[in-house]
């Protein structure tokens, strides 16, 4: 996997899905109480891979599956929780609120959340931007990971 910077962002290139995996896994180590990640990539990037590797590195052994018809998953055996969110199908983000948003995001677990642009204007400012993108003419297993 190769690594640059630009600016605040840094730039993965994962070569495999293993990559993808390793890299959720390192974030997962690394990250602290109150953490939210916004994850975007068209389907079949790599999003639920991704998020898989967070989990295991927040010592979640729970597979992770994602919640595209009910929203939230949470997972609490790990060293934080995680509520892993998917809100694809969400038409409003005021939505969100109905589902107490604002205690899982300003809370002491990790959310990771999944088209997190549809309900952009309600994200916090500490949130960090998760985008993977595929790029066929370096193969088919190539992902560009961006993390601002």
């Amino acid at each position: 996997m190769m690594l640059s910077t630009q600016k605040t962002n840094m730039v993965f290139e994962s070569q495999t899905e293993k990559d993808t995996y390793e890299l959720g896994v390192e974030t997962g180590k690394s990250a602290k109480p109150g953490d939210v990640y916004c994850l975007s990539g068209d389907l079949g990037t790599g999003k639920t891979v991704f998020t898989s590797g967070l989990a295991k590195g927040l010592g979640i052994e729970t597979p992770i599956c994602s919640p595209t018809f009910t929203i939230l998953q949470t997972y609490e055996e790990g060293r934080l929780p995680l509520y892993h969110f998917d809100v694809y199908r969400i038409a409003d983000p005021d939505e969100m609120f109905e589902i107490g948003f604002d205690e899982y995001a300003f809370g002491q677990g990790v959310c990771m959340i999944e088209w997190g642009e549809q309900i952009s204007e309600i994200l916090p400012d500490h949130t960090k931007y998760i985008t993977i993108e595929k790029d066929l003419e370096k193969g088919f297993d190539y992902r560009k990971i961006t993390i601002e």
